[in-house]
């Protein structure tokens, strides 16, 4: 019995000293990531035309009317694109038989929208 008590004791001893020198080693490689300057999120729109601190004038997201995100099924899958209809914004992964018959001859000649939150509103409406 003393024997099997010694064994468990090495055991845990070895493995609380593994456990603390693998924090060590690792608590200070692990660093919160810092924004990007400059950088904005689609959820961050001007509504309306506003004077910022630099005094330029900043246009509403949505003031120019025009679409700018294109989904359109390539190959089976979704594919985002710009307003150029060439420039890949974002792979969705998602293949076009998640969707009804409907959609999909829709999705086929592609769906225009002005925003980015629109059309992940649009892929989550189909899909959850």
């Amino acid at each position: 019995m003393k024997k099997y008590m010694f064994c468990f004791l090495l055991f845990v001893t070895a493995s609380a000293i593994c456990l603390g020198v693998g924090f060590i080693i690792t608590k200070d490689s692990v660093r919160p990531e810092e924004a990007v300057p400059g950088a904005t999120l689609e959820t961050e729109t001007v509504t309306e035309a506003q004077i910022v601190i630099n005094q330029e004038e900043v246009q509403p997201a949505n003031a120019t009317g025009k679409e700018k995100y294109y989904l359109v099924s390539e190959d089976g899958y979704l594919l985002v694109l710009y307003q150029d209809k060439t420039t890949i914004c974002l792979y969705t992964h998602m293949p076009v038989t998640d969707f009804p018959e409907e959609e999909r001859g829709k999705l086929m000649e592609g769906i225009w929208f002005s925003s980015m939150i629109e059309v992940f509103n649009y892929l989550e409406s189909y899909t959850s």
